[in-house]
């Protein structure tokens, strides 16, 4: 089918949310799940209401396709890209950051003036890196930003479904005084705030922070004069869900009311003073940004605390959705 468009990896949790995205148009109906791991081949799941079997990882499932949208392992977006696909590339695993033609894409932050080249791999932006593109930009073009810092608390859905087994694993284990499992953090991660993983983890939350500060710093290179934050990451005991410390130094005198009206309106969700603030929990599953506990700093005469919050796996989804639409 000409428009097929063909999702490796949907038995993911970032493909599981592509397929719940894509479920809620008439785009689901073109979607052909493709198992990332050879082991889920076969395997029966749900696009919208209608039954779907994940196919196999070879050419057959993939050559036809206008769309390939790469959401499993690293190891299966090398397979997938082995295979030669003719369709649009739309990479969410970052394995393609490095090819030459690969463009990076964050559909929600990027503004109407934005012309995409199609031509390579559409990179999908860090998911943390567009929620805090979307928050800068919405509140300098209100008041210039004379300088920011945003603390980035990491969910263990980050790392996908081994992740979320470990953080529950780890949960379980404290409370039956049994050793706890440390293959994907090589650290406790749970009831813990980590600044780094262990040395056997696979790879270094450093490496994560350096991604979203180089996507970050791409996003708003299309932005006029928009500075750039120092970021932190933190990896925190939490299933899904980013959140966001912002301290935010204006070039002026503002108010929280002042940032309240600028953070007002899609895709914010403002959480005004005597609402509840923004949390992981009530963004899961939702689109948007959460924003609130919006409040003036008592020793910086310019600056604002803002907390927010948004969840990853969504964010993630929808560009790879909008990228999409814009193709086909």
């Amino acid at each position: 089918m000409a428009d097929t468009i063909a999702l490796v990896g949907g038995e993911t949790l970032l493909g599981r949310d592509v397929v719940e995205v894509f479920g809620e148009s008439s785009m689901g109906q073109q979607l052909r799940l493709v198992a990332a791991e050879a082991e889920e081949t076969g395997k029966l799941t749900v696009v919208g209401d209608t039954p779907s079997f994940l196919s196999k990882l070879d050419p057959d499932a993939l050559e036809d396709a206008a769309v390939v949208i790469l959401a499993g392992s690293r190891k299966s977006t090398e397979d997938a890209m082995a295979t030669k696909p003719s369709g649009l590339i739309v990479d969410l695993t970052g394995a393609l950051e490095e090819n030459t033609d690969a463009q990076l894409r964050s559909p929600l932050a990027e503004g109407a003036e934005f012309r995409p080249d199609e031509t390579g791999p559409q990179v999908v932006a860090h998911p943390a890196a567009t929620a805090i593109a979307l928050v800068m930009s919405r509140l300098h073009r209100a008041y210039p930003i004379a300088r920011a810092i945003v603390h980035v608390f990491e969910p263990a859905s980050e790392r996908g479904k081994a992740g979320i087994e470990e953080l529950q694993q780890q949960t379980v284990n404290l409370f039956a005084f049994q050793p706890m499992p440390k293959k994907v953090f090589d650290a406790q991660a749970a009831f813990n705030m980590l600044p780094q993983w262990g040395e056997e983890a696979g790879g270094t939350l450093l490496e994560v922070e350096e991604r979203i500060e180089r996507h970050l710093a791409s996003l708003l290179e299309r932005m006029e004069s928009l500075p750039m934050p120092s970021l932190r990451l933190i990896q925190a005991p939490v299933f899904h869900g980013y959140t966001f410390s912002f301290w935010v130094d204006f070039e002026d005198d503002v108010s929280a009311a002042d940032v309240e009206e600028a953070l007002s309106g899609d895709p914010f969700d403002l959480r005004i003073s005597g609402v509840e603030a923004p949390s992981n929990v009530g963004m899961a599953g939702q689109s948007g940004i959460a924003v609130g506990a919006i409040t003036p700093d008592r020793n910086s005469a310019n600056a604002m605390w803002i907390w927010a919050a948004a969840d990853n796996l969504r964010i993630a989804a929808e560009s790879a959705a909008l990228i999409v639409r814009e193709a086909l």
